[in-house]
């Protein structure tokens, strides 16, 4: 009876024990030292969060043993990270992050035995429940119409993420993919021309070629190409700050050229996974261009899908807008695999 209780209050206190959770993407990591509310919730409160340029450090584990140093002395036993990429064995395979990522030598590196790893969408999928009305614009669709059902949480930022939420009789199931992977589609002969040049540079040109930080520049460099113009701008956020101030109608267009690309892509997405529940944008890049998105050829080319247009026009499109997204839904992840092994 003495042990049955010991080994209760052990599990009591391992649960009020704060716990780092990481959003971990190519350009930017969110760390943040998260709390479970009360046992058995996956409801976090978020007590410290720092954000860190990946490229500053040698590597994950240094990365955030700077985080750990920050708390000071707050005891951490737990960290759940989730990052671009799919797990094979202790290491993630990502083309986007600029070192790789080892479970092994994080754990030797910051001292900690209990770190866990999620994909990054999988991990934002976990959080929407956590979402406020007022953190998300709507788009096409009727949120009274929408059915319950699998809602698709998509987005660019270095590449171009994508994961499923299903609703479940206990708790949602959540599908992690690499639909950033699968080959883009044209929707027009201006993009058919750019999938031409695309396909000289590599046999596979994936949606995330376009659809991304990296795929914006190789949008805007396709563009000088047919439009015979000398490209001057070199990097995703110089393309974005001159078509948004107007400055360079070569950018302009390439924005647009990217909005309208990604609305027929996530409408494809919408229509594989049977997004009845809804969809929601996310990623680095589109909160910064919202009122362009909002005024672009994105909801068009969404509901342009001949035949089933209408089952489109029912599906709430929305774009979230919160920045520990990432990180609530890495702790959100973690106690909820924690929940199900019992």
């Amino acid at each position: 009876m003495a042990a049955a209780s010991q080994r209760i209050a052990e599990v009591v206190s391992a649960q009020a024990m704060p716990f780092v959770a990481a959003d971990v993407g190519g350009t930017h990591a969110r760390v943040g030292l998260v709390r479970q509310l009360a046992a058995g919730s996956t409801a976090v409160a978020v007590e410290r969060y720092d954000k860190y340029v990946c490229a500053d450090f040698q590597n994950l584990g240094v990365l955030l043993n700077q985080f750990l140093r920050t708390i000071g002395d707050v005891p951490v036993n737990r960290v759940a990270i989730a990052c671009a990429g799919v797990a094979v064995g202790d290491v993630l395979v990502n083309a986007n992050l600029p070192w790789p990522v080892s479970l092994a030598e994080i754990r030797h590196e910051i001292g900690v035995d209990d770190v866990n790893l999620v994909n990054d969408f999988e991990a934002v999928a976990c959080a929407t429940h956590c979402l406020r009305a007022s953190e998300c614009v709507l788009l096409p669709g009727d949120p009274e119409a929408a059915a319950a059902g699998p809602t698709l949480i998509v987005g660019p930022g270095t590449g171009l993420g994508a994961a499923v939420r299903i609703p479940g009789r206990h708790r949602p199931i959540v599908l992690a993919t690499e639909a950033g992977q699968a080959a883009l589609a044209p929707g027009n002969e201006l993009e058919v021309e750019i999938l031409r040049l695309l396909m000289r540079q590599s046999g596979h040109v994936s949606n995330e070629s376009t659809l991304s930080g990296p795929g914006l520049v190789q949008l805007y460099n396709a563009l000088c190409s047919i439009r015979r113009v000398q490209p001057t701008l070199r990097a995703p956020a110089a393309i974005t700050e001159a078509a948004l101030s107007a400055h360079d109608a070569l950018a302009i267009e390439t924005l647009h050229l990217f909005c309208a690309w990604l609305g027929s892509v996530v409408g494809d997405l919408a229509l594989s996974c049977g997004a009845r529940g809804g969809v929601h944008l996310a990623g680095g890049i589109l909160p910064h261009i919202r009122q362009f998105l909002l005024h672009s050829n994105f909801s068009a080319r969404f509901l342009a899908k001949g035949v089933v247009r209408p089952m489109l026009e029912r599906i709430p499109v929305s774009l979230i807008d919160h920045g520990q997204l990432g990180v609530i839904g890495a702790a959100c992840w973690l106690l909820d695999a924690r929940a199900e092994s019992g």
